[in-house]
């Protein structure tokens, strides 16, 4: 698929790309929505917690969304929950699938969760396809989480068809290298604090659990992302160092091996991911189609008339997409 237009406008009480970020998170009315939890074994016995919208259809049938979020979020984002509230309202089955440590639950193991894990995800699509095998499945990945979604179906190449009809990758960091450098320069940093503060509480738990894992005075001491994921998130997960596993985890480079419909969305003034670093169309394969509108921020794309507006356009933009591309 080639790069495509986008319809997307930013409203004029909205300029620029971190007040199309925060407001949507933070001030913009949310749509009620009600989970009901499930923990889950991994296949390493480890316990993950998977949300799922009710009411729950009673079609077996009925098309399954699996929503992975992103970094340190979970099914009460904002992002999450304007795409769970779409598959109640059209009668679409919907699970928000959180990462290790994710939506309060603290895991059992040493490792937590990160940007390039193929195998967690595609382990989350297959248990959920084998569940509901009459359904059609889609996926959406928000953020760290469409990192992870892109990577993981190029990763799986033609094994993807069958398993997924679609996906959609929103606002995700396909350059890790070139999207960490971006978030720790100037105002980005406070985005990047705010990630490190809920990451560092995660690991004085784990500190607690596996003393010998790590120093915590040293990731008590971290003040970039740079800092924790080298001395935590890389070793851990297997990889020599912070850009070791940055370079090896991006997911632009795996884009060309992508079999099933992929709609990668992701704005050019995104407080995440410099434009420069978003892809040609000789950098996907056939099978993905490329909308970099100018604007929306990061997980923003507000909407409306008057502030705070609303969260109606991504869900109504995936499913579309959905609708004409799958």
């Amino acid at each position: 698929m080639p790069i495509s237009e986008s319809d997307y406008s930013a409203p004029s009480w909205c300029p620029g790309g971190h007040l199309q970020t925060v407001i949507p998170a933070r001030i913009t009315a949310r749509p009620k929505v009600t989970y009901r939890r499930e923990i889950v074994t991994t296949p390493d016995d480890d316990i993950v917690a998977w949300d799922w919208a009710e009411p729950e259809p009673l079609d077996p049938a009925a098309p399954v969304l699996v929503h992975f979020h992103g970094l340190e979020g979970g099914s009460d984002s904002h992002y999450a929950e304007a795409l769970m509230h779409e598959c109640v309202r059209i009668g679409w089955r919907g699970v928000v699938a959180h990462f290790r440590t994710c939506g309060g639950l603290m895991n059992r193991l040493p490792r937590a969760y990160f940007a390039g894990d193929t195998a967690d995800n595609s382990w989350v699509l297959k248990t959920v396809h084998g569940r509901f095998p009459q359904a059609k499945m889609y996926a959406v990945g928000v953020s760290l989480g469409g990192n992870q979604l892109s990577k993981c179906l190029g990763d799986l190449g033609k094994d993807a068809i069958g398993l997924v009809e679609g996906a959609v990758s929103i606002c995700a960091p396909i350059d890790l290298v070139a999207g960490s450098e971006r978030i720790s320069k100037g105002v980005n940093t406070l985005y990047a604090d705010m990630f490190l503060k809920t990451l560092k509480l995660k690991l004085e738990e784990k500190a607690r659990l596996y003393p010998d894992l790590f120093d915590i005075e040293v990731i008590r001491r971290c003040r970039t992302l740079y800092d924790f994921d080298d001395i935590y998130t890389a070793p851990v997960h297997g990889f020599k160092s912070a850009m070791d596993y940055w370079q090896k985890c991006s997911a632009k480079q795996y884009l060309p091996g992508v079999r099933v419909p992929l709609l990668l969305l992701n704005a050019q003034n995104d407080p995440f991911l410099p434009a420069w670093a978003l892809p040609t169309a000789a950098e996907m394969s056939s099978s993905v189609l490329g909308e970099f509108p100018k604007e929306g921020g990061h997980v923003g794309f507000p909407e409306g008339g008057r502030f705070p507006g609303d969260l109606e356009y991504l869900p109504r933009r995936v499913m579309k997409f959905f609708g004409t591309g799958c």
